[in-house]
């Protein structure tokens, strides 16, 4: 359980809560005075401390300030046989978490200090995913590709020894997997990050009209055709086109596609001069193109030509060990757009988050947190102010005991088991099973259950 410093100089009162509180499992380092709990503070790892406001050499008053300033995140309640208004609205303005007046009512204290561990470990939890996620910012040189799974990492190896190349890519996978992100990393990364970068949705337009935006017309190539027009090649040039959903592209459109990679020239609708483009392409789809090709719906020599380099990108099933970090991620986001100030997420809805297959990918989970960001009730995000469908899913694993079982037995097999499901990572673990990463270690340690630390 945690460690909690109490400081009083009654010693009545020191060795009644030492007692009460090593009853419930926590560990408890006295103190009779403020300086003894400032000196045994920085000796010792501590997740809460309590404290009498009027002790001898250091008094309360002083103890709370210094911890303020040398440890903001670390919560102090304070007691007091002296409690007034004033009293109270001093001390949780320098810091404290809650005020109790002599004699304490032991069971609320309780109550108080499970909540403010809980909440701490929470905010430490969130910081240091807000470190993480600048450190892998950094170290991606792209901000926009969050993750530390492994099929993340190997991606955004590859996206940048191909950024600087003019080889031609295609993006595969789910649809809201991110795909358009990977392509924005691929120019981003290059040396034609400054010069144009032309999007199309291939699937928004008729076939029709996609030749007439890719390739563009002459005057009076058609009813309408006022003016010529540059297609989107055209504008494109010196710089990078991106054609999403290119499995979505009729017959026609595909053998002019072609023409435009292996030649790098094209005419306009109605034209008959070919105009030369240096346009470096990138290409997306959810669809299986080899399988297309084989069903005779694309052509193979389009596919080759588009196929040079392969980007993957993963469905966040198989890469929930990023879950935590895209959501606080788009917590941040949503925070600055809608004004609000959530802290993070519960335990609760943590466990929620990584429990259910996100059919809709990266793109669900997005608009899930700006959801729960609008309609969270508290401070925190709970289980509770996430979409139903989520709320609802079940875990999907089961653990079973035969009996009879100690309570320890049962406890070492539950920390095995879902250090087991984090894939070894004793954080994530902490996480799913709802309390702190400094509990688990401790409980580990207690259990004398081996593991290296993660």
């Amino acid at each position: 359980m945690a460690s909690l410093l109490i400081a009083d100089d009654e010693k009545n009162i020191l060795s009644g809560l030492q007692l009460a509180f090593e009853d419930e499992g926590y560990e408890v380092i006295p103190a009779a005075n403020g300086r003894e709990a400032w000196e045994k503070l920085q000796k010792n790892i501590v997740d809460l401390v309590i404290t009498d406001l009027r002790m001898p050499e250091m008094d309360g008053y002083e103890l709370l300030k210094r911890i303020a300033a040398a440890y903001p995140t670390l919560p102090v309640i304070v007691l007091t046989g002296h409690g007034t208004i004033e009293t109270a609205v001093e001390t949780m303005r320098d810091g404290a978490v809650d005020f109790f007046t002599k004699p304490v009512d032991i069971d609320k204290l309780m109550l108080v200090v499970r909540k403010s561990i809980t909440a701490s470990e929470l905010k430490e939890q969130n910081r240091k995913l807000t470190e993480e996620i600048q450190r892998l910012r950094r170290e991606h040189g792209y901000s926009r590709i969050i993750g530390r799974s492994e099929k993340v990492s190997r991606m955004m190896q590859t996206i940048s020894q191909v950024a600087d190349t003019r080889a031609t890519v295609l993006v595969t996978g789910e649809s809201g997997t991110g795909k358009e992100l990977v392509a924005d990393a691929l120019v981003a990364l290059s040396s034609r990050s400054d010069k144009p970068f032309v999007k199309v949705h291939a699937a928004a337009l008729s076939a029709s009209l996609l030749e007439d935006e890719l390739f563009g017309h002459e005057k009076g190539a058609f009813t309408g055709a006022v003016s010529m027009k540059k297609g989107r090649f055209e504008l494109a040039d010196g710089g990078t086109i991106f054609l999403d959903e290119i499995g979505e592209i009729d017959p026609s459109t595909q053998v002019k596609l072609l023409r435009v990679l292996q030649e790098r020239e094209f005419e306009r609708v109605g034209g008959e001069k070919p105009i030369s483009v240096d346009v470096r392409v990138i290409c997306a789809t959810n669809r299986d193109l080899a399988k297309e090709v084989k069903e005779g719906r694309f052509r193979e020599d389009l596919y080759y030509r588009l196929n040079v380099v392969r980007i993957e990108v993963p469905p966040l099933r198989e890469r929930k060990e990023d879950i935590d970090l895209l959501a606080a991620s788009f917590l941040e986001t949503f925070n600055k757009e809608d004004k609000r100030k959530i802290e993070g997420f519960t335990p609760a809805a943590r466990k929620a988050l990584f429990a259910y297959s996100w059919p809709g990918n990266i793109r669900e989970l997005k608009n899930a947190v700006e959801s729960a960001v609008v309609l969270a009730r508290g401070s925190m995000i709970d289980k509770d102010d996430l979409p139903e469908q989520i709320r609802e899913t079940g875990s999907g694993s089961r653990i079973s005991f035969d009996l009879p079982i100690t309570l320890d037995e049962a406890e070492k097999r539950l920390i095995l088991e879902t250090i087991s499901y984090a894939k070894g990572n004793k954080t994530k673990a902490a996480e799913l099973l709802g309390i702190g990463r400094k509990t688990i270690t401790r409980r580990m340690q207690d259990l004398r259950i081996d593991g290296e630390e993660k």
